[in-house]
């Protein structure tokens, strides 16, 4: 009896970085060989140079970079184990998403990804060519069609892999997280796999990048579409699964699969994921935030020493007359219970010093928003240059819904580096609030029970100029991630008041949000890459 042992290789690579990404592929390969006795190494799409690569593919010295790596990765990998590889090449004057086949040190054949997507966070088509052949590996005994990402929600690759003589399919994937994906994900194996009679083998990328973030989740399925391994979501490492050839047709064994988690559990962890990634990528320290006593600057706290550790985290309570006694308290014992550096910087000589500067320019007009937008612009002054001072990025604390309608302050609570919370709606706030307090303390249940408020005017409520975030985020999950129409909204049982006020606030904000920091995308359409709107135009909500 033929058998073969493949290892999944779920890595996460730093975009741009080709020599420490050569690096990391050639170290897993010999940790497969070495510990799960690997016959075949899968690593993920356009790992090479992490993904996505943007523009970094048009620059004239990509292709040079890439010889070397790939002329590296042939001197130094370990020898009898083919090693399958993603990476961009430039062939013949045009840009391909290529697959490649390494063994023995000498590269046996490339694949050309054929379904390019161009669609919501992906712009694939601006870079690549569009490939149109199989490629059909016939390695010891079995025949391996490659498939890179999006070729699998296609039909027609898979078929023409089968028809080329493949009997197991193995894709390379980037696919980026977003809540419900990964079952999505498993619901498409076993479709395809069941369609194409074959076992498909699916290796996907861990961790940050930029907005996006990827949650693993490597599986093998077989030829019915039954799950027979999972690598877990959230963790870099080597799965390995174990394929025997029994009458006539190769069938992966019974391995580790992954238990159902909340799915509170998961966005969670995206949203650490994120965070973790984008700080350390970038060099940053740690993070410094503004800590109110209020839930999104609290879920915003728990979600930084989760990522970074405490000692690499610095909370300032910035208090003002209107600044509640347990705000301050609430703050205060967060701050304690998570164990990070925390001060007190009163902004009450900072906002009269303002006030006492503009009374000329104010002469004659009555109080408004102008006097709030004030001291978030204090706090934002104060945060950035800590900053300044220390290397810390400074974390903003808005919440997806705060975002849509334009509650926030440009040059205030806006001013950072990174949100981690900026694609999580308001209700998925107190979720995620909620489920982080069952894992060990650290929120005060005071701040998850209170109304909601910016505390920028006396007895201030959010509730006073929207509507209540579970009708918010109802309208809003329909007009900004099912594209519906305000009538349509209204028809489905909204207010018509409610519907129009707040879809007017999403529209007339564009300008806002295209100067807000980036933060991770977990729903199906953050505000990012994937809702480009222009900010000036003459758009009439309606029909």
């Amino acid at each position: 009896m033929q058998d073969l042992t493949l290892v999944m290789a779920q890595l996460d690579p730093l975009v741009g970085d080709i020599p420490g990404n050569t690096e990391r592929a050639i170290e897993a390969v010999r940790e497969a060989r070495i510990e799960h006795g690997a016959d075949i190494v899968v690593l993920p799409e356009l790992f090479l140079t992490g993904y996505p690569p943007e523009d970094l593919l048009l620059r004239p010295s990509m292709e040079t970079r890439l010889r070397a790596a790939r002329t590296r990765m042939a001197e130094k990998v370990v020898r009898d184990v083919l090693v399958i590889v993603g990476y961009p090449g430039r062939r013949e004057g045009r840009i391909w998403n290529l697959a490649g086949a390494l063994y023995n040190g000498e590269w046996l054949g490339e694949y050309a990804k054929q379904a390019l997507p161009n669609y919501e966070v992906f712009d694939e088509q601006r870079y690549f060519a569009r490939g149109a052949e199989p490629l059909v590996l016939d390695h010891q005994g079995v025949k391996l069609g490659l498939l890179i990402c999006e070729d699998l929600w296609e039909e027609a690759p898979a078929r023409q892999a089968r028809q080329a003589g493949a009997e197991i399919l193995v894709s390379l994937n980037a696919s980026p997280f977003h809540q419900d994906k990964p079952a999505e994900r498993l619901r498409l194996l076993e479709e395809r796999a069941a369609a194409v009679e074959l076992p498909i083998v699916y290796v996907n990328q861990i961790g940050g990048q930029d907005e996006l973030v990827f949650d693993g989740g490597s599986a093998c399925v077989d030829a019915a579409g039954e799950l027979r391994v999972q690598a877990p979501h959230w963790a870099v490492g080597l799965m390995p699964v174990q394929f025997l050839k029994q009458q006539g047709a190769w069938v992966p064994q019974p391995g580790e699969t992954e238990p159902d988690v909340p799915a509170e559990e998961n966005l969670y962890c995206a949203l650490v994921t994120g965070l973790r990634d984008y700080v350390n990528k970038s060099g940053f320290e740690g993070v410094v935030l503004g800590l109110s006593g209020g839930i999104d600057s609290a879920l915003s706290l728990a979600i930084a020493v989760d990522a970074l550790g405490p000692q690499r985290v610095q909370a300032v309570m910035m208090p003002y007359h209107y600044t509640a006694d347990i705000s301050k308290e609430d703050a205060a014992e967060q701050a304690e219970m998570l164990g990070v550096h925390y001060e007190v910087m009163p902004i009450e000589p900072m906002v009269e010093a303002f006030m006492g500067t503009l009374a000329k320019a104010f002469e004659g007009t009555e109080r408004d928003t102008t006097e709030e937008n004030l001291q978030s612009r204090c706090r934002g002054v104060l945060l950035m240059a800590i900053s300044n001072k220390k290397g810390l990025m400074v974390l903003t604390t808005g919440n997806k819904s705060e975002m849509a309608v334009g509650y926030a302050t440009l040059y205030g609570d806006m001013v950072g580096g990174y949100n981690a919370i900026k694609d999580v709606y308001k209700t998925w706030v107190y979720r995620l609030a909620r489920w982080r307090n069952t894992q060990s303390p650290a929120i005060p249940e005071r701040v998850i029970e209170r109304p909601p408020s910016a505390e920028l005017a006396p007895d201030q409520q959010d509730s006073d100029s929207l509507p209540d975030y579970d009708t918010l985020d109802a309208i809003l999950v329909r007009y900004i991630e099912g594209d519906m129409s305000a009538e349509a909204i209204i028809e489905a049982g909204f207010d018509r008041d409610d519907v129009y006020r707040v879809v007017k606030l999403v529209d007339r904000c564009e300008y806002k949000r295209r100067q807000a920091p980036v933060g991770v995308r977990v729903t199906r359409r953050g505000f990012g890459r994937d809702r480009r709107y222009p900010i000036v135009n003459g758009w009439q909500p309606g029909e």
